[in-house]
């Protein structure tokens, strides 16, 4: 019984009570205090230059008094707060009060499946490649989709091995788009509501760390690049010269744009050359820029999300340039982008499946021109990730068409 009574008082001892909890935290000093591991650094301080600097970063996980509230609004209980003013990449109602006010403190990112699932040294490059966004993958793969379909012998299925290579490549390229975009605007993007919290901005990554990123990422390109033809091979690497120039372009153009439109599309060449050997102008031009005018309808719609800080900041956009005109000229971007699908799918002698998908594709453009509202950043951000439907009605169409002609 003694000894009973003795482990007991023992256990009351060493567990602290309320109260010397309610201390603890009260003892702590009133700015923020950031988690860190000690045992990660020390396992990995040789490799240091490669690793994330959250110490220096207005990324990084932060728990202070005023910010301890935000987290009882997430279920998984992890969340992103950083004490930076500006919204997180991400959209609302309110996002248009939100960027007026100009004094929110508290910056409240919603965790991402990188935030939950990945290990904390690999989140910020999973970011910087955008992986959790992967409507822009998207984007730049229905082009090459359209195309190895198209490529295909009348009645039969299309290359899927060339088409996953093609997946894969977009997946790649896209991300070295977005690390290269980064570098280069780093400090652009600090002054932007929607960028200022990304990787490269905030600090959490050194331009060094993006460049060595970016070779690792158009090393592993280069491996799906050598696998193609000869002919594809040069063609595809010279898609480099647009993919490096186009951030630049905003500085000194209206129509960055319409230089996007080159760059993404470039798939609607290459998927064709990799399954001929070649080119058919006649078909692959009319499908090239079908996807050029399509890049300048949901290009623009995206960059009247950024259209004030784009002001702000001196930089150009078709947005800016269009101003209250703007769903007069996308609705002829439209028009035209239709035209030329239609064309090349006339050149190909496809089968008539493909002008039913195309007319169906033709009211999913008209709706997101006739209903979007240019004013609100959510609705503009929603018009813009539906384009991922667009590009599948197409797909279905050419793959049907191909089939049955």
């Amino acid at each position: 019984m003694a000894s009973f009574r003795l482990s007991r008082a023992s256990r009351s001892l060493l567990r602290p009570s309320p109260s010397s909890s309610v201390s603890i935290l009260s003892s702590l000093p009133s700015s923020s205090t950031t988690i860190t591991n000690p045992h990660f650094s020390n396992h990995f301080t040789r490799f240091s230059p490669l690793f994330p600097n959250y110490e220096n970063s207005r990324d990084h996980f932060r728990i202070s008094k005023e910010n301890l509230s935000f987290l009882s609004n997430f279920s998984p209980g992890i969340a992103w707060i950083s004490t930076s003013s500006g919204v997180a990449d991400r959209s609302s109602k309110g996002d248009q009060q939100h960027s007026s006010s100009g004094n929110n403190k508290n910056v409240v990112e919603v965790p991402s499946w990188i935030d939950v699932y990945l290990p904390r040294g690999i989140q910020p490059y999973a970011k910087l490649a955008r992986l959790d966004k992967p409507i822009g993958t998207w984007l730049l793969a229905w082009p090459c989709m359209w195309s190895i379909t198209l490529a295909a012998t009348p009645g039969h299925l299309p290359d899927f091995k060339m088409m996953a290579l093609f997946g894969c490549g977009a997946l790649l390229l896209r991300g070295a788009g977005c690390t290269i975009n980064d570098l280069l605007d780093r400090d652009i993007d600090t002054m932007v509501e929607r960028t200022k919290l990304r990787p490269v901005a905030s600090g959490l990554l050194t331009p060094f760390q993006g460049i060595c990123f970016l070779g690792f990422q158009l090393l592993l390109g280069l491996g799906i690049l050598l696998q193609l033809n000869n002919y594809s091979r040069v063609l595809g690497a010279s898609s480099l010269l647009l993919v490096f120039s186009y951030p630049l372009m905003k500085r000194f153009t209206f129509w960055p744009q319409a230089y996007l439109g080159l760059t993404f599309n470039w798939g609607a060449l290459l998927g064709w050359s990799a399954v001929k050997g070649s080119l058919d102008p006649a078909i692959v031009f009319p499908l090239y820029f079908s996807g050029v005018f399509w890049t300048l309808v949901y290009d623009t719609i995206y960059a009247h999300q950024d259209k004030e800080d784009d002001m702000k900041v001196g930089v150009k956009s078709t947005a800016l340039r269009f101003g209250d005109s703007t769903k007069e000229w996308i609705a002829g971007f439209g028009i035209a982008c239709i035209s030329s699908l239609a064309l090349s799918g006339f050149n190909a002698d496809i089968g008539w499946p493909y002008y039913a998908f195309l007319a169906a594709a033709s009211g999913h453009l008209a709706w997101q021109i006739r209903t979007v509202n240019l004013t609100c950043r959510a609705d503009c951000n929603r018009k813009f990730v539906s384009n991922k439907w667009f590009g599948a009605l197409v797909f279905s169409g050419i793959l049907f068409g191909r089939v049955f002609s």
